[in-house]
């Protein structure tokens, strides 16, 4: 013990869930021990923060457009006619919808490796 390279010991507690996922994921590595695997992990493993904020943002932006887009078709229900007023406020609220799309997309986090 005296001669070991590595004198700090890591003591941990995992669940039988996260038990099971560091064996599959040892044994898929073909290691030859888990303290290598481990060791590798904490020396060059990836830990990600992603915030998700921007898809509040879009959920909320997109059930803005759905309430409108009910209300669109609740006065045309009503009256049995389609205006073209209604018609143009559907375009411009699907035009939304795909900007919301394409801003939710851009803000998608990026891996690089």
């Amino acid at each position: 013990m005296a001669n070991r390279e590595r004198q700090n010991e890591l003591k941990i507690y995992l669940s039988d869930d996260e038990q099971y996922i560091l064996q599959q994921k040892w044994k898929a590595s073909s290691m030859k021990s888990k303290s290598a695997f481990i060791r590798h992990l904490i020396l060059y493993g990836y830990v990600y923060d992603v915030n998700y904020e921007h898809l509040r943002e879009y959920n909320t932006t997109l059930a803005r457009i759905g309430n409108n887009l009910n209300q669109i078709t609740k006065r045309m229900n009503a009256t049995g006619n389609v205006y073209e007023a209604d018609v143009k406020e559907v375009k411009e609220l699907m035009k939304q919808v795909w900007q919301s799309q394409k801003s939710m997309l851009s803000k998608q986090p990026s891996i690089k490796q």
